[in-house]
């Protein structure tokens, strides 16, 4: 049996090093025809929840779900980028891969700067990864946290030998979101019971024992499993105060159907998570159809703002996006805050963007041209919108790729919503696909517009970041002609600004 295993791992060893291979030869351009080129994507093959999200040593870690096999999900193992912006990706071998049956499912990356776990032994601090194994074993399925180690700047890992650290003998007990508590000196771990829809908060000094303090839930929306908690605190605006907020995915049952994530605004005291019921308080991280399971960064510098990055897709439709020789992608990081104002509190989200920023593009030829063929721009670029306070009830953007094809991003104040259409906007890959995704709007909040449009998608920031709103969009060409609706719009209320954004990938 063991000489088997060995073989097998050997095999897998060699496959991923082939793949390795292939993807420098056919991928490394990154310009096939729906490839974003300001969102990360693997070189190829599948990939689906940001895993480990961790600052080090001047590099900011993404680990991600990955099938080192194919385009399908399998195999899930942890695939691996770093960057020094957040924005231009440097893809890295596999750091934790599938073996002997168990699968390397969603988790943390902490740093160890007091080496706790007893790990650091070549150094005075360590990456350590908590991780759900998931794996088919002689009692039936079992979904268990188990620990791994970096002493090299994350490149490579070792798993520990007493795993699993957390085992409850449940066949649903996974994503650990762990960070250290400052106030009460030990390590904290949010992990979700998907089914019973409820957060288990756990406590640790060392990463290995832990000591469960209490659980949170069912609360908010229970219409599918709970998955990828992450508790984490969060300033305000103006930096001078700070809220905790508890992130739960949410799979199927969403408001827009299928996947989603809802989020509590609450009160932490260390022990006990209980959230607010001030007006605002729950909400949506993202009201498209395509956000889910995102999660923050450990270890930022100081005074640096929580960043969260989420995976660009939908479990109903994720096994069929037209791409290849790669199949999933993440969302824009983004930094968050919260405001308080008239309507309540609000999670805002400001994308982390402006390093791409090349040409400024002149509004009044950009928008006002009636020609849908004229004035085109290519993708990927970024539009900011302020209608003002116009006196028709619906108004907005249409982004045409043809004259048969377009996509709508714009306010009802009527039905008061915020929308995204994409039921015009090009390939139908399943029936879930053509939707009208919306979020509600409050009228004292200003009918701003941030649009980030790439080969694939569209993320909009509306009401000043408090609304986020991300949908993948599969258009008929890579440029857009840009009409303000409806004919007739007062554009002397209307002002904003427009770049176009360099592509991550030409160095």
């Amino acid at each position: 049996m063991v000489k088997v295993r060995v073989y097998e791992w050997i095999v897998c060893t060699v496959i991923v090093a082939l793949h390795g291979l292939q993807a420098k030869g056919q991928a490394s351009t990154y310009a096939q025809p729906y490839r974003p080129q300001v969102h990360f994507s693997p070189r190829l093959n599948w990939t689906n929840d940001p895993n480990g999200l961790v600052y080090f040593r001047g590099e900011y870690h993404l680990f991600f779900q990955y099938n080192p096999f194919g385009d399908q999900w399998g195999h899930m193992s942890w695939g691996h980028a770093v960057s020094r912006d957040l924005l231009h990706w440097h893809e890295l071998p596999v750091a934790i891969p599938e073996k002997d049956g168990t699968m390397i499912f969603t988790g943390s990356v902490v740093v160890d700067r007091a080496n706790s776990s007893g790990f650091c032994t070549t150094a005075k601090e360590c990456l350590v990864a908590v991780y759900t194994g998931d794996a088919n074993t002689p009692q039936g399925h079992r979904e268990t946290q188990n620990l791994a180690y970096s002493l090299d700047n994350g490149r490579t890992w070792t798993k520990y030998e007493k795993n699993p650290v957390l085992d409850l003998h449940l066949s649903d007990f996974r994503d650990p979101g762990v960070f250290w508590d400052d106030a009460a000196h030990h390590w904290i771990m949010a992990v979700s019971l998907p089914k019973e829809h409820k957060v288990q908060l756990y406590s640790s000094t060392n990463l290995k024992d832990w000591t469960q303090l209490s659980d949170f839930g069912p609360a908010g929306d229970v219409a599918g499993v709970w998955e990828c908690p992450n508790l984490l605190r969060i300033p305000s605006e103006n930096g001078k105060e700070s809220l905790w907020v508890l992130k739960i995915g949410l799979n199927p049952g969403a408001p827009q159907g299928g996947s989603g994530e809802q989020y509590f605004f609450g009160s932490f005291d260390g022990k006990n998570f209980i959230a607010s019921t001030e007006p605002g308080a729950h909400g949506w991280t993202n009201y498209g159809k395509d956000d889910y399971c995102a999660i923050s960064y450990n270890g930022l510098p100081q005074g640096e703002r929580p960043v969260l990055i989420g995976w660009m897709s939908n479990w109903q439709y994720a096994a069929k996006l037209p791409t290849a020789p790669w199949r999933g992608q993440m969302s824009l990081p983004r930094r968050l805050s919260f405001v308080k104002d008239s309507g309540g509190v609000a999670l805002k989200q400001e994308p982390v963007i402006a390093p791409l920023r090349g040409t400024t593009l002149r509004l009044d030829e950009l928008l006002m041209s009636k020609d849908v063929g004229g004035s085109q721009i290519g993708t990927p670029y970024e539009l900011h919108l302020n209608f003002g306070r116009p006196a028709q009830q619906v108004f907005g953007v249409r982004l045409y790729s043809d004259k048969q094809h377009w996509t709508d991003i714009g306010f009802d104040t009527g039905k008061k919503q915020f929308y995204i259409d994409r039921t015009q906007s090009g390939q139908i890959i399943d029936k879930a696909f053509p939707v009208r995704t919306v979020a509600p709007i409050l009228t004292s909040r200003p009918y701003a517009l941030m649009l980030i449009v790439d080969r694939s998608s569209v993320e909009a920031f509306a009401q000043d970041g408090t609304i986020a709103m991300t949908d993948l969009i599969y258009s008929t060409s890579p440029a857009s002609s840009i009409q303000v609706f409806p004919v007739g719009i007062d554009a002397a209320t209307l002002v904003g600004q427009a770049w176009e954004l360099k592509s991550i990938w030409k160095r």
